[in-house]
């Protein structure tokens, strides 16, 4: 169990990291933040491009499952019903046991395993804690003036991990 804030993997949107990607790396489970990571706060339903992006990685044999601290009523029910994939809400993340918990009740080791968030203190630092691959994108709404004071925050342990990511390779973009 690993306390780093650093992320392994750095990508701008959920939608740039592809199937050959996760394959490349042995990643079968692909656990997946909510909020700001695959829908913006706003949104009441899936947009058509989680809904193509989950279907490309359900079709590749990448299983995905959402790991959500959310607690608003109805909200993570809707979006993985809606995508077609299990759930933990009120994941209390950087804990890592719903991580945990997820894998194994899925049937994953943390080898094969990537956690995909867009939060640095909650969604990486599980990630690692937990022992599996931490992916972060860019949030896709930063208008509210909270949500942009954290991830100015962030800001430090984003460019440690371009500079370390790129030292190996790691920085991916689509059109890798």
């Amino acid at each position: 169990m690993s306390f780093s804030l650093v992320p392994q993997y750095i990508f701008r949107s959920y939608t740039d990291i592809t199937t050959g990607f996760l394959k490349k790396l042995g990643i079968r489970f692909l656990m997946l933040d909510l909020d700001n990571t695959i829908a913006k706060y706003s949104e009441k339903a899936p947009s058509a491009a989680a809904i193509k992006w989950t279907q490309e990685m359900t079709r590749n044999n990448i299983s995905l499952f959402i790991v959500s601290n959310s607690r608003r009523k109805d909200r993570v029910d809707i979006f993985a019903k809606a995508l077609g994939i299990k759930y933990i809400k009120a994941a209390r993340k950087p804990s890592p046991s719903s991580v945990k918990d997820s894998m194994r009740a899925e049937k994953y080791y943390s080898y094969e395993s990537a956690l995909l968030g867009d939060q640095i203190y909650t969604d990486i630092l599980a990630a690692n804690r937990a022992g599996v691959i931490s992916i972060i994108v860019r949030p896709l709404s930063l208008r509210n003036p909270l949500l942009m004071l954290r991830y100015l925050a962030e800001t430090p342990f984003r460019v440690i991990g371009k500079i370390k990511n790129s030292e190996y390779g790691k920085v991916k973009h689509r059109d890798e």
